[in-house]
């Protein structure tokens, strides 16, 4: 990880999944039952307050923090570059597809992969299973990292680092690449999406992947909902509460019609 500038926010999401039998083909979702039947069996339908409460409950706070204000919207202003880093190159591949997918769903959010580390603002590391609390360690240090494992004993992570006016100017994401297709999906779209600005778990919503009783492995109608208000022009980092309270009637028409349109729902 770099070494963040002050001041700085540095936040962690973790997604607790199961493992499953790894495959030397990359899978796309639709190819992988648990995440078929998901989708066959997914909620497509909320009314205005259930995606406002999703919001807002994600969108401000965080699981688990280390320093900065969490009562404010925290989002990339600028176009979104990630980088992977590892040797699976299949898990690569993967990746990209869920980049792509995230890209062409979230109307307002220019996101893409680049090979040059130097350019990315988003930096995925892939690691072995049994590697994960060592790369921790060398990311946040042995003691938060000791902190990190008890208090979320996660299967894979991701923060980020804001600068004064709540606009996140880095995000690192770690990744296990050796715990099945629907581990390592599960994560990528929950943990790219976090380092994004949501990084706020809830138990309190059960529509979204931003719930650690809730695994989805593909990007789903209503956290579709989330970041679209979030990335929407209206929504500005460092906006409070009440700000974006008065901000998201109009914001939400927009975005349910957006949203409809890229999943072809009625």
């Amino acid at each position: 990880m770099r070494q963040p500038c002050s001041p700085i926010l540095l936040l962690l999401a973790a997604a607790l999944t199961t493992s499953l039998t790894d495959a030397i083909v990359p899978a796309t979702g639709a190819e992988i039952p648990a995440i078929a039947s998901r989708q066959r069996n997914e909620k497509k339908v909320f009314t205005d307050a259930e995606i406002v409460e999703g919001f807002l409950k994600t969108a401000f706070g965080a699981e688990y923090h280390l320093a900065g204000r969490v009562d404010r919207i925290r989002k990339y202003d600028r176009p979104v570059r990630v980088f992977a880093d590892g040797n699976r190159a299949d898990r690569k591949v993967q990746l990209a597809k869920v980049i792509a997918d995230i890209r062409a769903k979230v109307q307002h959010l220019d996101i893409a992969m680049t090979d040059n580390n130097d350019a990315a603002n988003v930096v995925v590391k892939l690691v072995r299973d049994r590697e994960l609390y060592r790369t921790i360690a060398i990311f946040y240090g042995q003691e938060r990292a000791r902190e990190i494992r008890t208090s979320l004993d996660p299967q894979c992570l991701s923060g980020f680092r804001k600068n004064e006016n709540y606009e996140i100017e880095h995000s690192d994401v770690i990744l296990t690449v050796d715990n099945g297709d629907f581990v390592f999906l599960d994560c990528a779209y929950e943990e790219l999406l976090q380092s994004l600005g949501p990084i706020n778990d809830t138990a309190t919503v059960p529509w979204t992947m931003f719930n650690d009783s809730v695994s989805m492995g593909f990007f789903d109608v209503y956290d579709q909902y989330l970041l679209n208000l979030l990335y929407d022009p209206r929504i500005k980092p460092g906006m409070n509460v009440q700000e974006v309270k008065a901000a998201l009637p109009e914001v939400l028409t927009d975005v349910r019609a957006w949203v409809a349109k890229v999943n072809h729902l009625e």
